[in-house]
């Protein structure tokens, strides 16, 4: 091991749990690689530092100007909170695009769960980095398959299996191949009245999950509640010209229903009720930047520029408080590899904060986890509106 105290990192914002650690052995096996390899700091990349291991261990050996892409925007904070911690300059940050990887001679990869992801990353990594750039990406054995080390060898002439190391493994790849003149991301694909996009990262891709098709499936039955009045009060300098309807016509516009999609993914249940309410104000937010940059994809794609914005937030943190009237939710069961209800219970505890009293959620979820009671306990009275072999619907009131 290197001499770097990882045992000092943190995850927060994100859950933290007795079985959920804020680093691996595969992040001390790609430090000490970074370090045998020699190279500057200013020429290497990071991407998929969860909460800043590798980052902040090769800045406490001394290496600055590492650049680091990291999906979800808790990591980023989480980044930030350890380097201020233990007294470490925060690493750049970046997105995945050539201002991280342009010049780089050594990129860093933890290997994420979805070949999709992977192939994104190795695209970029191939287009955007310099031509004689190692690329070493690592994993724990279990979750690693043949099928990561032939998406790599789409794009790199050498990939390299290493020995396995503390239930770890690196692969190295070098000589990146020439890649297409556009990026094979984002893809879209038509569904029922809507078209999703979706880069690497995000959950599903561009098809549409099965639990966010039951909720819309039984949307059209569920009647949003009423814009509560003086949430959005009238402003005379947004009547047309000529005067206010309540001078001339003594008719004022009632507010917009604010819905927020929390957990947007690739925006499918923002963009479905979009079109089913035509005159809705809604924010669709993720925690993941592939979950938002999809999302603001889809929004185009399906003409709904003007009507959801999107925004890359943690549980929907800087929304204020009581400002939605419908919160659409279809939480996470996972936590990177990990099965953990954590996530979605984070999510269930937002959308209680950002309801107005009287406000409802409406909420999708395997059947089998305990979200319902969790909704009654921090939103309300909840009622089950639909049901499948596997997914439960349900609408609950938030208490005044």
């Amino acid at each position: 091991m290197t001499g770097f105290d990882y045992q000092r990192l943190r995850r927060f914002p994100d859950v933290e749990a007795a079985n959920l650690q804020a680093w691996d052995a595969t992040d001390d096996l790609l430090v000490q690689r970074a370090l045998d390899t020699g190279v500057a700091g200013d020429e290497i990349a990071v991407i998929g530092d969860e909460y800043g291991a590798i980052a902040l261990a090769l800045t406490d050996a001394g290496m600055h100007g590492i650049r680091v892409y990291q999906d979800l925007i808790t990591g980023r904070r989480a980044l930030g909170a350890n380097a201020r911690a233990l007294d470490l300059p925060l690493p750049a940050a970046h997105e995945l695009d050539s201002s991280l990887l342009s010049g780089s001679r050594l990129v860093l990869l933890q290997l994420p769960k979805g070949l999709a992801e992977l192939e994104e990353i190795a695209d970029a990594v191939a287009r955007w980095a310099a031509p004689d750039v190692m690329f070493i990406a690592g994993g724990r054995v279990k979750h690693m398959t043949l099928t990561q080390n032939e998406t790599l060898s789409r794009f790199f002439g050498h990939v390299q299996p290493q020995r396995a190391e503390r239930k770890s493994r690196l692969i190295v790849a070098s000589g990146a191949v020439p890649v297409p003149d556009q990026p094979p991301f984002p893809v879209s694909r038509q569904h029922d009245g809507f078209t999703l996009c979706a880069y690497g990262g995000a959950f599903a891709g561009a098809k549409l999950d099965i639990g966010t098709r039951v909720l819309i499936d039984v949307m059209p039955a569920l009647t949003p509640p009423s814009p509560l009045r003086g949430s959005a009060p009238f402003q005379p300098n947004d009547a047309p010209i000529g005067g206010t309807p309540a001078q001339f016509s003594g008719v004022v516009t009632p507010p917009p229903l604010r819905v927020v999609d929390l957990g947007c993914g690739t925006g499918a249940l923002a963009v479905a009720f979009a079109q089913q309410h035509p005159d809705a104000r809604i924010t669709a937010t993720d925690r993941s930047a592939s979950a938002a940059r999809s999302a603001q994809a889809s929004v185009v794609a399906n003409g709904l520029a003007g009507r959801i914005t999107v925004t890359l937030d943690d549980a929907g943190s800087e929304l204020p408080d009581g400002s939605a009237d419908l919160i659409l939710l279809n939480p996470p069961f996972h936590l990177g590899t990990s099965v953990h209800e954590g996530a979605g219970h984070r999510l269930i505890q937002a959308a209680a904060r950002l309801l107005r009293p009287g406000g409802e959620v409406w909420t999708v979820f395997n059947s089998h986890l305990d979200h319902r009671g969790v909704l009654s306990r921090d939103v309300g009275p909840t009622e089950q509106v639909a049901r499948t072999p596997k997914f439960t619907v349900t609408r609950s009131v938030r208490r005044g």
